[in-house]
């Protein structure tokens, strides 16, 4: 019996090293699993790396790289932990997979937008509208800085490569 439960518990543990070694946190708001690209659903973040270039905001005049700043931060909050997520059916106009994703019951995307490293992304929901108001009033994350908000800095990225 003794024999059979250490088998069960190295199984259990060589499972949990591959999950482990199959996430990959892309974004503040993307993450791949087993090669799966996922998408946040409802939030955007700093860029890390959008067409070669990473998204830029200030701090005192100081230059920090808050999409590295907001990737760290979901790095942080997952850690080693199991994520599960709720996938919707349709995709994004990347073929990404849009899903609600979430450590320990609790929602990446509530904590990334109401932490202030990410934004409701309102043009596709409002559900985290209130979760943005809680982290701009209590000046958390990219609040305390100058920044631009993603969407606006990808679409000037996008109008200096055309």
């Amino acid at each position: 019996m003794r024999k059979l439960s250490l088998y069960v518990f190295l199984v259990l543990m060589f499972c949990n090293i591959s999950f482990a070694e199959s996430l990959k946190i892309t974004d503040g708001d993307s993450i791949k699993i087993n090669g799966e690209e996922i998408r946040f659903l409802g939030i955007d973040a700093p860029e890390s790396n959008y067409h070669g270039k990473k998204q830029l905001c200030y701090l005192n005049d100081k230059k920090v790289f808050c999409g590295e700043l907001s990737k760290k931060q979901l790095e942080e909050k997952i850690g080693t932990n199991t994520i599960s997520c709720e996938r919707e059916k349709n995709k994004d106009r990347y073929g990404r997979t849009l899903a609600e994703c979430f450590v320990k019951g609790e929602s990446l995307s509530k904590f990334m937008v109401k932490t202030g490293y990410a934004f409701a992304y309102i043009r596709y929901s409002k559900k985290y509208v209130e979760d943005e108001k809680y982290a701009k009033v209590n000046k958390l994350g990219l609040w305390t800085m100058k920044f631009e908000y993603p969407w606006e800095w990808r679409k000037k990225i996008r109008e200096k490569n055309k």
